[in-house]
């Protein structure tokens, strides 16, 4: 089995797990290859914390969760020095951002301290603790999520940690089918669970993620994802009313992100090239939580979706 296939029977088995949910499943693996990170908003019970805990189970990694509430400190997400008597010492202790694949749950529970001891973690890939710096490990994915019925206490994110995030997913209910094969599904896990037979080791990973490097991208696709980019920064070329919903474009980040992602999106699609379809394909779920909405679009109820929808519409494929 080539890395590819292994890497499409993941998202395979993925989706017999978490049902209807098959943009979270992609994205979480192109988060994976990308080397990258995951913001997912949604509704209680979507299946979140099971899409990673399946994605862990398949991979020769370590897994952590991590709820945020508003009581949690920086040091019981990075570890802190406990003194031994015996040795008369201070020994650090590992916290549980030492693994391979963290969960976040409900980080906007926390207040912006906390979220910035993760934020450290996500972007350098290290933590200092005590004035030292320990790296964490090259396979190193978070993904984070957040409630959006309930924000009653909560600390919404900085513009400076939204955009450390590789993407940005939000999660609907299912629909009649799915609810159906979601219960026939537990139905059947409570009375003969099985063990993932699939197992895609660290090294497996890293060859894919050098694999996904080494894809062509023509010259007209980086013109095209350039273009999608100064629409943000520009957006009175196309469109006054563009203009009037946003304030500030977004980062070459953005753009950097983009191009990773389409990279993936392409290599586990089983091609050797980049096409504009990979690009708009991750366009939404990488721009929507960069963008920064001016008073009169919120006024009106104009959604970052429907930014990212209106400029894929105008900007033309070079």
């Amino acid at each position: 089995m080539s890395l590819s296939e292994a890497f499409q029977t993941l998202e395979k088995d993925l989706e017999s797990q978490v049902i209807d949910q098959p943009q979270l499943v992609r994205s979480l693996i192109i988060s994976l290859l990308a080397d990258g990170h995951l913001l997912v908003e949604g509704a209680p019970g979507l299946a979140k914390t099971k899409a990673i805990k399946e994605m862990a189970a398949r991979l020769h990694g370590h897994f952590n969760r991590i709820q945020f509430t508003p009581d949690l400190l920086p040091s019981d997400i990075t570890g802190t020095e406990i003194y031994h008597q015996d040795s008369n010492q201070f020994v650090f202790q590992e916290g549980p951002v030492f693994a391979n694949l963290i969960l976040a749950d409900e980080i906007n529970r926390s207040p912006a301290k906390v979220q910035s001891a993760l934020l450290e973690a996500m972007s350098e890939r290290q933590v200092t603790v005590a004035g030292e710096t320990r790296r964490l490990d090259d396979l190193f994915l978070v993904m984070a999520t957040q409630n959006p019925l309930e924000q009653e206490g909560t600390y919404p994110l900085p513009e400076a940690q939204l955009d450390r995030f590789l993407m940005h997913v939000f999660l609907d209910y299912p629909n009649r089918e799915a609810e159906l094969k979601i219960l026939r599904l537990v139905r059947g896990e409570l009375k003969q669970p099985e063990p993932a037979a699939l197992q895609i080791t660290k090294q497996q990973t890293m060859a894919a993620r050098q694999q996904i490097l080494e894809l062509f991208v023509s010259e007209a696709i980086e013109e095209y994802m350039v273009q999608l980019t100064l629409a943000t920064r520009h957006p009175q070329t196309w469109g006054d009313d563009l203009a009037s919903w946003l304030t500030a474009g977004v980062s070459p980040r953005a753009t950097i992100a983009l191009e990773r992602c389409a990279r993936a999106q392409a290599w586990l699609s089983g091609r050797d090239f980049v096409t504009p379809d990979d690009v708009q394909s991750v366009f939404p779920n990488v721009y929507r939580h960069r963008l920064y909405l001016s008073y009169e679009a919120m006024g009106q109820g104009i959604s970052s979706e429907t930014v990212v929808q209106t400029i894929l519409q105008r900007v033309p494929i070079a």
